[in-house]
């Protein structure tokens, strides 16, 4: 007969794989499998049954015929579920603990207004009143500084549509700038956008200054001398925004091909070469990449269509465009382009 160890690692080891593996056996309840593993891997000592009982709430098994205890204090493998409010409905845990959220989700808040007055006496209603009142009154500065803070950090970044990771990163800034009290004399969305903008820049998340601030509403000035200031306290490195990062977002945006997609990434490479890429906006120097990149494909795009999306003006579009096709020589190329063209008009034109 195996010994109380080997049999609960067998038993561990064969309802996880029935369990994770096989789909179909999800929904066949735990007493029921284990009792067949039971009547599988042994038999009782005193009578030879294998008619063998698993007691879930004890964690013992025992024989069904003559009644003798084979095993007790086994380990409950299965999922532990319970309900944690008057729903049917049971589940494993909470919610998980979120570090965009001021108390990270574990704060248990007393109750909304309008969940107390609908408890039946007015003798409950008034406790629990009194007992929310006390409940914001004991809370820090640093709590309800968190609290606003983080709710207008979601709302922000949910309006720029920004990755999970980066929100996280976000708040951590956020979190570390509080607790040393340098957000004292700033406003506080000037602060969230600095530090979505500086979690956007560690994770090379293309977002400019300017679509930080028409999401934000804080001046473009205002976010830059903020972000300047927490990554010279904090000691925060960040590494200088590349041109390439914007182009997928732009061209797709502007229903590019692939084959103009990587076009504009050659043509942005020998400009780093050739060092045009230095003292300009990434976000000039893409768009004009990819204005070429689309004459050069035979995909006509507007310098005022390139212009919305990068969130430039079209002057700036123009002053890089010449600076590109002068220092690269890509005009003899759009020359033969347009030429071809228009034979190709000319031959239609024919038929």
């Amino acid at each position: 007969m195996l010994n109380p160890i080997s049999r609960n690692h067998i038993i561990k080891s064969v309802t996880h794989y029935r369990f994770e593996q096989n789909p179909r056996t999800k929904a066949l309840k735990s007493k029921s499998f284990i009792n067949v593993l039971m009547s599988l891997i042994q038999k009782c000592p005193e009578c030879n049954s294998s008619n063998l009982i698993y007691d879930e709430s004890r964690g013992e098994v025992i024989c069904g015929d003559c009644g003798l205890l084979v095993e007790e204090k086994m380990v409950d493998t299965t999922h532990e579920l319970r309900q944690f409010d008057k729903s049917e409905k049971k589940s494993r845990g909470g919610a998980p603990i979120s570090i965009q959220k001021f108390d990270k989700g574990l704060t248990t808040n007393v109750g909304e207004i309008s969940d107390i007055y609908k408890l039946d006496s007015s003798q409950q209603t008034r406790k629990y009143l009194r007992l929310k009142k006390w409940q914001e009154r004991v809370s820090t500065s640093i709590e309800r500084n968190l609290r606003l803070a983080m709710s207008e950090l979601r709302r922000v970044a949910s309006f720029l549509d920004l990755p999970s990771v980066v929100r996280d990163e976000a708040a951590r800034i956020y979190n570390f700038v509080l607790q040393r009290g340098l957000v004292r004399g700033r406003s506080m969305e000037s602060v969230i956008a600095a530090c979505l903008y500086a979690a956007c820049r560690s994770y090379n998340i293309p977002r400019t200054l300017d679509e930080i601030s028409a999401a934000s509403e804080v001046e473009r000035k205002e976010i830059g001398r903020t972000y300047r200031f927490i990554i010279r306290k904090i000691g925060l490195k960040v590494t200088p925004s590349s041109p390439k990062d914007y182009i997928s977002r732009f061209s797709s945006t502007l229903h590019l091909s692939p084959a103009a997609q990587n076009e504009a990434l050659k043509i942005l490479k020998k400009a780093e070469i050739s060092e045009l890429t230095s003292g300009r906006g990434p976000a000039g120097i893409a768009a004009a990449a990819l204005y070429v990149a689309a004459l050069l494909n035979d995909e006509k795009k507007t310098q005022r269509e390139v212009a919305d999306v990068a969130g430039i003006t079209e002057v700036t579009i123009r002053n890089r465009y010449k600076e590109l096709l002068e220092r690269l020589d890509l005009e003899d190329k759009i020359k033969i382009k347009e030429q071809e063209k228009g034979r190709k008009l000319v031959s239609g034109k024919k038929k």
